[in-house]
């Protein structure tokens, strides 16, 4: 599942790089992405809630219309760790091209 102790600035950048889009900020790694329509949005969240229990995950999504803000980092080890990159990468691989 990955380090859960949280990472370094520079260790979380490195990563990001392989993550178009993502940015750190905050104290989170972040995206937006955006929809043609808010079912399609819905729809997407749905989809990365299954992700998240499956790797029980807690991730913040704000849906606002056609705009979904994803922001993750690992409450319980109090920072960004392998555990919110990897769901990123996931996430990644069902958001649409």
């Amino acid at each position: 599942m990955g380090r859960l102790s949280p990472l370094s600035d520079d260790e979380i950048t490195n990563r990001l790089r392989q993550l178009s889009g993502w940015q750190l900020a905050d104290g989170v790694i972040r995206k937006l992405f955006t929809f043609a329509a808010l079912s399609d949005g819905i729809r997407f969240v749905d989809r990365v809630a299954q992700l998240a229990d499956a790797a029980d995950h807690h991730p913040d999504i704000d849906i606002r219309y056609t705009r979904v803000t994803i922001s993750l980092w690992t409450h319980s080890a109090g920072g960004i760790t392998e555990k919110d990159l990897n769901l990123a990468a996931q996430i990644e691989r069902l958001a649409p091209a």
